[in-house]
């Protein structure tokens, strides 16, 4: 027979979880995460936009800048009819700053499904946010992380394969012809024979 204790472990496991690693320049010297739960898991009604910005007010999360916007973005949890997921959007809600997700810029007020792993950078700050799948539908989890060092861009970005740069010196795009590929960048290198010759 389970305990409280243990069924109270097990509904938690099911909630879909955000894990948020942050990273700003200046992190060490300035109390910029002074406001958030480091390290804690803190539950959410799905029903409520989390917000993150500088007024700790009006923002479910706070960040203690100045050059922060009042109100920075939100996090909208939906789910579709097509999946049982419980998955999210991401709204800029900055009048002054771009947000971008993933290379992709919002403007105020815009808003895009977030991808279940996003770089969403605005100012100097990277946030690498992931999303792990739970059951439950009324709730979801977020658990803040400050990483020492930027997060690693390939992580997140569509990075077209190139092929490495043969003895002739020139570069090939896997997705173009050959032929067409060599003519359009050159070789990377000069042929001293020819420098010889002209």
């Amino acid at each position: 027979m389970m305990n409280v204790s243990q069924t109270m472990e097990t509904e938690e496991d099911l909630l879909t979880r955000l894990h948020v690693q942050l990273y700003h320049p200046q992190q060490s010297c300035k109390g910029l995460f002074g406001l958030l739960p480091l390290g804690t898991k803190s539950k959410h009604s799905a029903d409520e936009p989390l917000r993150l910005g500088r007024d700790a007010q009006a923002c479910t999360f706070a960040l203690v800048d100045a050059r922060v916007s009042r109100r920075q973005l939100a996090l909208h949890a939906y789910r579709t009819p097509q999946s049982p997921d419980l998955l999210f959007a991401i709204q800029n809600l900055s009048q002054r700053g771009r947000l971008s997700v993933n290379s992709s810029a919002l403007g105020y007020l815009e808003r895009m499904d977030l991808p279940d792993k996003a770089l969403v950078r605005f100012g100097e700050y990277e946030m690498l946010i992931v999303r792990e799948s739970g059951e439950a539908k009324g709730s979801f989890e977020v658990e803040f992380e400050v990483l020492a060092v930027p997060p690693p861009r390939e992580t997140c970005m569509y990075v077209p394969s190139m092929s490495p740069v043969m003895e002739t010196g020139s570069r090939v795009i896997n997705s173009l012809p050959g032929e067409l590929s060599v003519g359009l960048l050159g070789p990377l290198e000069t042929d001293e024979t020819l420098m010889y010759n002209s």
